[in-house]
């Protein structure tokens, strides 16, 4: 009987903090703890709509343990329809309670199959919260140390609770031990996923030992019986009359508004809001171009992309101009996880904020050569920027050949991924002549970084790329360490275009600059501030003020890839080889996201409106090749645009761009090269 099994629950407890009262671990998290590939960061290879059936048998088995229903093969019985303050169980529970007739369990399974993407998230919500998961950026997830109390033997251990998740389904598989009944039907539902065969090298006798302990306990049994019923039916549920992908009308691009001022954000947000979500461009003597765009396709691509999408075919060409294969934007999987997960404290909130004191010095060296009176083109952003990043991540100079790889590399995206030139546009005497300057550039990095050299000095991006080469050469190969080094500035151009366009909103609303100067004058009023003091109280305004320049002028308005496993996407299905173009910001400029998507509002962030929550912000990509470097940028961004309003007043020039600045939208977003900015005041001295 139901009630007979609460002996059986799990004794492995949690404690998050010391202020927390432990607590069991539901079968959601059990399962959830279970599937996860710490290699890749994500799941083990289990299909949607066969993961979303386990959940929803995980959350029934626990409802039947907490004596809440019966079920057997042939019924499912309310018995207890209180509730039990789990958000997770108790809208399942609350649903069952409404159903007037005796249902079994497939067909709950099958009814709730569908909100179980809402299981999975308060599951992941919750493991993060009591610090037994990690989240990282671009929706990637790892164990965290826990401390577990009262162990079978009543003994405290400390590691991960995925360990001791996995410890007990290993004991339960390789000995005679008889498993508990809780275990048994974590062992059914992942059997029923068919993942042990992934997990462990099985072979016959071990098969039948899951097949015996599937067989230990009738809420096992009978749940994962249905799950796999579900399972066996069609996997995506698609309509075999998908819908045919509408095309833009050539002439419709064309005569576009956007596309002459070349802002490409607000280009597929008009698209989108006359063709729908999935469209297609078909230039002439091109391959048809198919696009996704809105929230709903940014929310689809965050949560299912990595099993449908591919990055290394259309980046191929282009690291091939490196002379690499297999670099970070390229790869996907669980190498593409390892390498974020290496690199990922190189490009860290936290290492900028250990070296504000070098970024200071270098900023105000910087702008030591602006004078009142005169005027600065757009494009010295990027040189302020680099001025910064070069030292920092590579530790040279290289503000002599920074123009020459910025416009090699902006060529090579051209040509080689967006298609808008010739091949042989990459090999004239010019584009040599710059390609040459990866070459300096590793020399000079090659130079310094000897083990003498270094001793002493603060770690950089270029000592963790060359650790990595030393210690995984499979991993990261000396033929990528060419690109992977250059790349390291070529972030200058993007977090010098982010700058370009923020000074830009600076010098174009005095109303607005006044705010900002005002909280630049306090943070640097009484000398530099520390990386702590660069928080949402100290520069409120600032910070709403990028966010908004984020979502206006996204520097990255769209991506890439190739389909490998075809999918329905709001009707349409997109089949295996496919290209598609990922536009999503196409949501910054629709109107049912951000109202008024032509005003600069930093209101839109406040608590009362919070427009930016949810899938329709995107300004640093989607999924699991989101900016690694996105924290480092919002710092070094924000310190950039105080120490610019504290030290100086500026104007755009020409005049008429106030109003109406126009864009330069390939091979990314920035602002046209006639843009300049007028020096018009200096508020305070530079410090000695």
């Amino acid at each position: 009987m139901p009630g007979d099994r609460r002996r059986y629950i799990s004794s492995f407890m949690v404690e998050p903090d010391t202020s927390a009262t432990p607590r069991k671990l539901s079968l959601p998290e059990e399962l959830v703890l279970m599937l996860l590939n710490e290699q890749t960061g994500y799941f083990h290879q289990v299909p949607g709509w066969d993961l979303n059936c386990a959940m929803v048998g995980a959350v029934l088995a626990e409802l039947s343990l907490g004596s809440r229903i019966d079920t057997d093969l042939d019924s499912l019985i309310l018995v207890d329809p209180a509730e039990t303050g789990d958000p997770v169980l108790d809208p399942v529970l609350r649903e069952i309670a409404g159903e007037a007739d005796r249902r079994n369990a497939q067909y709950w399974i099958e009814r709730l199959a569908g909100r179980a993407e809402s299981i999975v998230d308060l599951t992941l919500d919750r493991l993060v919260t009591l610090k037994i998961l990690e989240h990282h950026d671009g929706d990637f997830w790892t164990l965290a140390t826990a401390r577990w109390y009262e162990d079978l033997r009543g003994a405290s251990q400390e590691g991960t609770v995925g360990q001791f998740i996995k410890t007990r389904v290993v004991k339960a598989l390789f000995t005679d031990e008889i498993p508990d009944p809780r275990d048994v039907i974590v062992i059914c539902l992942v059997d029923a996923c068919d993942v042990f065969r992934i997990m462990f090298e099985l072979d016959e006798e071990t098969e039948e030992r899951i097949a015996f302990i599937c067989q230990l306990d009738l809420i096992g049994r009978s749940i994962a019986a249905a799950v796999a019923q579900n399972i066996a039916g069609p996997m995506l549920r698609r309509s075999t009359l998908a819908k045919k992908i509408p095309v833009v009308a050539l002439r419709r691009l064309l005569l576009s508004p956007q596309l002459r001022s070349g802002n490409v954000p607000a280009l597929f947000a008009a698209l989108t809001r006359e063709y729908g979500p999935v469209f297609q461009l078909r230039p002439p003597f091109s391959k048809p171009m198919i696009f996704l765009a809105g929230p709903e396709t940014n929310r689809w691509v965050n949560r299912h992309g990595r099993m449908h999408l591919n990055a290394g075919n259309y980046f191929a060409a282009f690291e091939k101009v490196y002379g690499a294969h297999g670099v970070m934007p390229s790869l996907d999987g669980a190498d593409h996880f390892r390498l974020r997960k290496a690199m990922g404290p190189a490009q860290s909130r936290g290492r900028l904020s250990g070296q504000l004191d070098e970024v200071y010095r270098l900023a105000r060296d910087f702008m030591a050569d602006w004078t009142v009176g005169e005027t600065f083109p757009v494009r010295d952003c990027r040189r302020m920027i680099n001025a910064q990043l070069s030292p920092l991540f590579l530790s040279v100079d290289s503000q002599d050949i920074i123009d020459d790889l910025m416009d090699f590399k902006e060529r090579a995206l051209t040509t080689h991924i967006m298609n808008a030139l010739p091949r042989f546009m990459l090999n004239t005497p010019g584009m040599k002549r710059r390609a040459q300057a990866v070459d300096t550039l590793l020399e000079r990095i090659q130079s310094v970084h000897t083990p003498a050299q270094r001793a002493g000095c603060p770690r950089d991006l270029a000592d963790d790329w060359l650790s990595l080469h030393a210690s995984d050469p499979q991993l990261v190969p000396e033929a990528n360490l060419r690109f992977a080094l250059s790349a390291a500035l070529v972030a200058s151009v993007y977090l010098g275009d982010a700058l370009s366009f923020a000074v830009y909103a600076l010098a174009s609303q005095p109303a607005l600059c006044e705010r900002i100067q005002a909280e630049a004058d306090v943070l640097f009023g009484n000398g530099d501030p520390d990386g702590e003091d660069f928080n949402q109280s100290s520069m409120e305004v600032t910070h709403r003020f990028l966010m908004e320049c984020l979502r206006m002028y996204p520097i990255v308005p769209m991506s890439m890839r190739d389909v490998m496993n075809s999918f329905v996407l709001e009707g349409y299905e997109l089949p295996v080889g496919a290209r598609v173009c990922i536009a999503q910001t196409a949501a910054h400029y629709m109107e049912d996201i951000f109202p008024d998507p032509f005003s600069f509002d930093i209101d839109r962030y406040l608590p009362a409106r919070d427009e930016h929550r949810g899938p329709g912000y995107a300004p640093y990509g989607l999924g699991t090749h989101k900016c690694l470097g996105s924290r480092w940028m919002d710092l070094q961004l924000a310190v950039n645009v105080l120490m610019i309003a504290h030290y100086f007043t500026l104007e755009v020039t020409p005049a008429r761009y106030v109003d109406a600045l126009r864009f330069s939208p390939l091979p990314s977003m920035k602002p046209t090269e006639k843009l300049k900015f007028r020096i018009t005041g200096q508020r305070h001295e530079f410090s000695a």
